[in-house]
């Protein structure tokens, strides 16, 4: 019913012995199987399981609340909210996506070879997001403490009320970037078209420069410098109500 399986030869360390064992790569095709089905699958697998999606076609909601450390690859384009709440798991999407892609992400590793939506990464407390086209508008919205990577350039509000994790972008950010930031660490190689309230341009020093070689090498970035990026972060001056600064809240 839409899916194929094939042989997977792996080594895994059993008794104390590095042994060779069969795992069951299976291809699912979207054509002919629901996104219910793959989803069903993979929540109810005993073990990490590899699989290859076939015609996902825009469709939504695909590899969602994973919960192991399944390795799956889209072949295509894919909807809103893929790979969204991802524990563990390692997603690839050779395509666009549509809003939300790795929304609420816990763990693991979502990579998009092509361009997002909107809300990418929004409220992700853990893992790594790499996108290697653009990001449209609030990526990383409300960030609680993943790390984002994005090859293009991101859209307007990017960052917002981000509090902890860090977003680097390659290219350049539309306005309002860093609105309202807590803790978050923002890197932008390109230009920002303007930043938003509390966010403010810091100093880039060694420390910055390496967190940054090191993101741009699990990204698999590696014609790009460190030292060709700018480091914003949080102001600290609306962690606390004061009417002087009525006009930001």
């Amino acid at each position: 019913m839409g899916a194929g399986a094939g042989a997977d030869l792996q080594l895994e360390h059993r008794g104390g012995r590095v042994m060779a064992v069969t795992r069951e790569a299976l291809s699912v095709d979207l054509a002919s199987e629901s996104v219910r089905s793959l989803n069903q699958r993979l929540h109810e697998a005993t073990a990490p399981q590899q699989v290859r999606v076939l015609n996902p076609s825009g469709k939504h909601s695909i590899a969602v609340g994973l919960d192991g450390a399944h390795e799956v690859e889209i072949d295509g384009h894919v909807g809103y909210y893929c790979a969204g709440m991802n524990q563990h798991a390692a997603v690839r999407i050779a395509g666009n996506c549509g809003v939300g892609v790795a929304e609420n992400m816990m763990s693991g590793m979502v990579v998009v070879d092509g361009s997002a939506s909107q809300s990418a990464g929004a409220t992700a407390r853990g893992g790594l997001l790499v996108i290697h086209g653009d990001a449209s508008a609030r990526c990383g919205i409300s960030l609680k403490g993943a790390e984002i990577v994005v090859r293009g350039s991101v859209g307007h509000m990017s960052a917002f009320m981000a509090q902890k994790g860090c977003l680097l972008v390659c290219g350049d950010a539309g306005e309002a970037l860093g609105d309202s930031l807590y803790e978050a660490r923002l890197y932008v190689r390109g230009l920002v078209a303007g930043l938003g309230a509390d966010c403010v341009e810091k100093e880039m020093d060694d420390i910055h420069m390496t967190a940054v070689h090191e993101l741009l090498a699990r990204a698999e970035i590696t014609d790009i410098h460190p030292s060709e990026f700018r480091r914003y972060g949080s102001a600290r001056r609306l962690y606390n109500f004061h009417v002087d600064n009525l006009g930001s809240y």
